[in-house]
């Protein structure tokens, strides 16, 4: 039986680049990085990138049949050139003999990078040909490993990007050294792409490197996710910077940054129907960890740690500085200038924007909204995650009242844990917490703990369930009702009973308090929010329900409303409902 093989592009002679997108990605990269050799070993697999780079003139190829060899090559070579030097073979046991001379690279520090092609994980362990586990590698053969999965969606497309910026820029990292790409391949005959992508390359700055200029004009931020303790010295870098570039910092109750130029904005950033020039940055300078916020959208980011890793929550990342943030901040201060327009105009909106919301629920958001400002100074304040997080998160703080949040692992397990252990550091300082009833009652077994001190003030926000699944907006709310079983797990813990939590409290000499309304509230706070230390800690279990929780989340995220936006919707609205989606697909395929 006679078979044709018809490639697509390679019709009289003409080769162009793989339709394979991850592996388009990697050669844009490499062009970006100017990484121009490339030791090839023969085999079908690999067939997409090795087809695609040697009908580009641009690189420099070599070929080599045996893979071990070919690792040598590249040492010598690398070492000679002091180049970067690319090695690629199929996904059979060639990966295998690469294991020498990768070891000797990484002990030399010597820029070679292994591009090993890969049917796809889903192929490991059924039997299928040429497929070698390389999940797991050797400590000692290369510095940093990725994998370029498969270009199926616009998600897809931004992890190959920061994935192969992170495996390219490992190359000269710390000394550099040895670099290994997992290559997905579907073994595309499609040559057809005669135009690479411009995927963007993400620069790493380090603390010896020529940092680049600050050359925006006009709002420059600082974004704070959850973050140690600043350091005095941090502070005034910070300070010094903002001042100088007419700067503020965008900071949520977990940012630990309490300084002159915080700014929560949180309120504003949230609006369905209105967007602020103030949340349009055009430098977001992004440190901290990671955050619970709404956050304002920056043009262009650049991340500031001491890891230096390649971190883009905003979809936005410019460049890498991996250097201590002090030193950061204190390079870029404009001596003798000094200028807050921006922050002034931040806090206006605050104000305005707090100004703008009714009277809200009763419930966690109406606590926040009117009892913020009473926490004591020099109080801590631990947040559950997410409703109380997010309801405490819309209202700026008292001065020296500092916020705690277990976002690291963004559960709801060992928030009242992590509460009561800080409050052991300080028993003369108040430590308050506010907490759903799920995380609570996953947790309560702390409040047994024979260490508790008389310094805790806890609140638990009782709905009956996990709440944030029925707010207005998350994507569980759709099944309303439906959602209490299983997604929400309604029902438990006593179903809300008046009685449980007053005598389990009791019992281990808690002051119990309660309130079911606003007016119970109210009378219930005077003792709870006093800067007294009493002679017992205090729990104030609060009673709502889901529909007033949701009802405010719904009123906070629609208080401000720009006229034209709306407008703007209500035609895209219209445009939906009468052209086809397959057409509004080509159309924005087209434009973007």
């Amino acid at each position: 039986m006679l078979i044709t093989y018809f490639v697509k592009g390679v019709k009289n002679g003409k080769k162009y680049y793989t339709n394979e997108r991850n592996a388009q990605i990697l050669i844009s990269l490499l062009k970006q990085y100017n990484i121009k050799k490339i030791i090839a070993s023969p085999g079908s697999s690999n067939k997409g990138f090795v087809g695609s780079v040697q009908q580009d003139p641009w690189f420099e190829m070599y070929s080599c049949v045996d893979e071990r060899s070919a690792a040598y090559l590249a040492c010598g070579l690398s070492a000679e050139t002091k180049e970067p030097v690319v090695l690629t073979c199929t996904g059979a046991t060639a990966s295998r003999n690469y294991l020498p001379g990768l070891t000797e690279a990484y002990y030399r520090k010597l820029p070679v990078l292994a591009v090993t092609s890969h049917r796809g994980d889903f192929s490991i362990g059924h039997l299928i040909d040429q497929t070698i586990d390389r999940r797991q590698r050797p400590n000692d053969i290369a510095v940093e490993g990725v994998t370029l999965p498969f270009v199926n969606s616009d998600d897809d497309e931004h992890y190959c990007m920061i994935e192969a910026n992170k495996a390219l820029a490992a190359l000269t990292l710390n000394g550099g050294g040895p670099v290994h790409i997992n290559l997905f391949t579907a073994y595309s005959t499609d040559f057809s792409v005669k135009v690479l992508p411009l995927a963007k390359k993400i620069k790493r700055y380090t603390i010896f490197d020529k940092l680049p200029e600050l050359s925006e004009k006009g709002r420059i931020a600082i974004f704070v996710g959850s973050h140690n303790d600043f350091s005095e010295r941090e502070i005034n870098a910070i300070e010094n910077f903002c001042s100088s570039n007419n700067a503020v910092v965008f900071c949520d109750h977990t940012s630990g940054y309490r300084g002159k130029y915080s700014i929560n904005l949180e309120l504003v950033c949230c609006q369905k129907h209105y967007k602020s020039i103030n949340t349009d940055i055009n430098l977001l300078i992004h440190i901290g960890e990671v955050t619970g916020c709404y956050h304002p959208n920056g043009k262009k980011v650049w991340r500031v740690s001491e890891d230096g890793a390649f971190r883009d929550p905003f979809r936005a990342l410019d460049s890498v500085f991996m250097m201590p943030e002090f030193a950061f901040f204190e390079h870029y201060s404009r001596i003798g200038e000094n200028n807050d327009q921006y922050l002034n105009s931040c806090k206006e909106e605050y104000e305005y924007a707090v100004s703008q919301l009714p009277e809200l629920p009763f419930g966690n958001a109406w606590i926040a909204q009117k009892y913020i400002s009473k926490l004591p100074k020099g109080t801590q304040l631990h947040l559950g995650i997410y409703n109380s997080l997010r309801s405490w998160n819309f209202f700026r703080l008292p001065e020296n009242v500092f916020g705690k949040c277990n976002v690291g692992g963004f559960g709801i397990d060992g928030g009242v844990s992590t509460l009561i252990g800080a409050s052991f550091a300080n028993p003369t300082k108040l430590y308050f917490g506010v907490f759903g009833d799920l995380a609570f009652f996953y947790d309560m077994n702390v409040l047994g703990n024979r260490h508790v001190g008389k310094n805790i003030r806890l609140m638990i926000i009782n709905n009956g369930r996990g709440t944030e699944f029925r707010l207005y907006g998350h994507p569980c709310a759709i099944f309303g009702d439906a959602a209490d079983p299983y997604m929400a797990a309604a029902g438990h813990y006593g179903q809300q009973s008046p009685d449980l939590l007053r005598h389990f409290s009791k019992d281990l000499g808690f002051e119990y308090l309660s309130a079911s309304s606003k007016e119970e509230f109210h009378v219930a706070a005077e003792k709870f929010y006093s800067s007294e230390i009493f002679d017992k800690p205090i729990l104030l279990e609060v009673f709502t329900n889901s529909k007033d929780e949701s009802d405010a989340l719904e009123i906070i995220q629609n208080a401000l409303t720009d006229k034209k936006m709306v407008l703007k919707e209500q035609c895209k609205d219209v445009i939906r409902k009468a052209v086809p989606s397959s057409i509004l697909k080509a159309v924005h395929q087209f434009i973007h």
